[in-house]
């Protein structure tokens, strides 16, 4: 996380002077800059920015959701078997390369239920395995 740049976009959006800034790095930290602050500091700062009415937004694009439950399930499993540390890495590149290893197509999206069985079953059993 970029706290600098997370405080500079609360103070803009928090509509902070500089002088009202300053006086709020200093009563949170007991410093007015930034760079004289340690990660933990600037952290607090944004916290406190948060608690005066800062929102972070997401700058990131989402992807929709499918409506097909067999799809949701796939990206379910792969995120459980990443959570329980049976598989490294779990982005959606890392599915991409999962599924075209098993299946005539890479995106888990374009799957049909026949091609999507299978790997439903493969993740289960991995995920088994994790306990």
């Amino acid at each position: 996380m970029n706290t600098t740049a997370i405080i500079n976009i609360a103070k803009q959006q928090l509509g902070l002077e500089e002088d009202a800034y300053r006086a709020l790095l200093v009563r949170v930290t007991g410093r007015d800059s930034l760079r004289a602050m340690s990660e933990r500091q600037r952290i607090d700062v944004v916290e406190e920015m948060k608690r005066r009415g800062f929102r972070v937004r997401s700058g990131g694009k989402t992807l929709p959701v499918s409506t097909k439950p067999y799809i949701r399930m796939i990206h379910a499993l792969w995120k459980s078997c990443h959570r329980r540390g049976v598989i490294s890495d779990g982005s959606r590149k890392a599915l991409r390369a999962f599924v075209s290893a098993r299946s005539p197509k890479e995106d888990p999206d374009l799957l049909t239920y026949d091609e999507a069985s299978p790997i439903i079953e493969a993740l289960k059993v991995m995920e088994a395995r994790a306990g």
